[in-house]
């Protein structure tokens, strides 16, 4: 293989053509430009690229390997030492703002939420489709794609948004995006230029969302969250303009909106000029069909932006979401994309429309709903038995669950305890904009784990409460109060 290697000598200076590159590639290995293990190119490849003659490259290589910053071995070429002198490995990138930083050291169970389990994603059915789609792919499939999305994708997301959800809305008012965080950041830059700088979000929420939100320069003002969802009226006393929600399943407590609260804040919107953020994360994921609620934005379409993601029902490396829009707000999403990027991977796009339209991705996600229903009843299973004291709220939805805890028990105390036990939990206090609001709970995603892990992570954290004294008797075995939402 012809390696190539990006690197400079003057023919003019008065270090000989040997020394320029030694100097060259001690820099870029103590920069760490070049890494550990990175194969350069052969001597001769190297001589030709510069145009300089082989013993030029032979003499630096031989003095670089003498100093320990190159390894040469017959048969593997030349690469850098793993252990180069005086080279450094780069600080790793800041973590994406609407992840969670990872933890500071391995942990047997990770109980932390929005993590689907990658197991699940349908090889064969998106081989398939990819396939199909490079068979017949022209020009347009093959340029860079408009910016908003490439019309299979919007026709076929318009259509099934319909179908599933009850959204009302046409291809051209759905914007394609690398997931909901662009999403959210898109909207966070068109939003001032419709006059709103302010955006409500929901009390307990998204923590991480709840900080980007603030880093795009719009004033956050949370919203209480009771047993119904989000408390209109308090919303309306704040003043905003704008509200992110999670209507079908609020995130993290997992509650419905109820009918009258989704009729109110419909009606706040229109009389208000207002605009509703919908943030559907989790709708595929549904186990009690009968109650499962159609999208809030089929109330007041022309007031709420309906945002999706295909992070949980494939795989987030994907990087597909879509915000369905109010025409307005669709027109000035499209100028400030237009400004920022020249849209995603066209292909992929189209991979995911043929996956939609064929009917493959409906199929997938009966299966995977079943695998995830399974591990919904385990963990409500283990609840009732390893955490009888707890009230598991919400509704039989989504990869998480909420444990809302007795009111003595020392939360914090409890998460310390459960990490001291390899397993890393987030209480309900990491989710609050204003602490002491709410009961202590834990909040918990098991969507990843095996049903022995689901098992297991709730009978270390019983061992973490029995060891504080905040149980009567450790281990203690009954009937966990499983309740639907009654006592948010």
């Amino acid at each position: 293989m012809a390696w190539h290697l990006s690197v400079e000598v003057d023919r003019t200076s008065a270090t000989s053509l040997a020394g320029q590159l030694q100097d060259a590639l001690r820099h870029r290995i103590a920069d760490g430009v070049l890494r550990p293990g990175t194969r350069l190119p052969s001597t001769r490849r190297l001589a030709e690229d510069l145009g300089v003659s082989r013993s030029v490259a032979v003499e630096a290589y031989e003095q670089l390997a003498a100093e320990g910053w190159l390894t040469c071995r017959h048969g593997s070429g030349t690469r850098v030492a793993d252990r180069a002198a005086g080279a450094h490995t780069p600080a790793p990138p800041p973590a994406v703002a609407l992840r969670e930083p990872e933890p500071a050291a391995p942990v047997r169970w990770d109980l932390r939420t929005g993590r689907a389990d990658s197991g699940t994603f349908p090889r064969q059915e998106w081989l398939a489709s990819y396939r199909a789609v490079l068979a017949t792919a022209g020009r347009e499939e093959l340029d860079y794609p408009p910016v908003a999305g490439h019309p299979l994708l919007r026709r076929a997301l318009a259509d099934y948004l319909g179908r599933v959800r009850g959204v009302r809305t046409e291809a051209g008012s759905v914007m394609v995006t690398a997931g909901f965080a662009q999403g959210l950041s898109l909207l966070c830059e068109a939003l001032p230029r419709l006059g709103i700088r302010t955006l409500a979000v929901e009390d307990p929420g998204h923590r991480s969302q709840r900080r980007f939100i603030e880093e795009c320069g719009m004033r956050v003002v949370p919203v209480r969250v009771d047993h119904e969802g989000i408390d209109v009226r308090e919303l309306a006393a704040g003043g905003a303009r704008a509200v992110l929600v999670t209507p079908a399943h609020q995130y993290p407590t997992g509650v419905v909106l109820s009918p009258a609260r989704r009729r109110a804040l419909a009606r706040w919107a229109r009389e208000n000029d207002g605009l509703v953020v919908e943030d559907d994360y989790d709708g595929e994921f549904w186990f009690d069909r009968e109650a499962r609620p159609a999208a809030l934005q089929e109330l007041a379409p022309g007031h709420v932006v309906y945002a999706g993601t295909a992070s949980k029902a494939l795989v987030p490396g994907l990087r597909l979401g879509w915000l369905a829009a109010p025409p307005p707000l669709a027109a000035a999403l499209d100028r400030v994309r237009a400004r920022r990027d020249l849209g995603t991977d066209g292909l992929t796009q189209c991979a995911f429309a043929e996956l939609i339209t064929s009917g493959l991705l409906d199929r997938h996600l009966r299966r995977v709903r079943a695998r995830y229903r399974r591990r919904r009843e385990a963990f409500t299973r283990a609840a009732a038995e390893h955490l009888p004291e707890a009230t598991l709220l919400g509704v039989s939805a989504g990869l998480h669950g909420y444990l809302q805890l007795p009111p003595t028990t020392d939360e914090s105390a409890l998460v310390t305890a459960a990490l001291a036990r390899s397993v890393l939990v987030h209480g309900g206090a990491h989710h609050q904009v204003l602490p002491g609001r709410r009961p202590p709970a834990l909040v918990i995603g098991y969507a990843h784990l095996p049903l022995a892990g689901i098992t297991d992570s709730l009978a270390a954290i019983r061992d973490a409460l029995a060891e504080q004294h905040l149980v009567a008797t450790p281990g203690a075995r009954g009937t966990a109060r499983v309740r639907k939402a009654d006592q948010c």
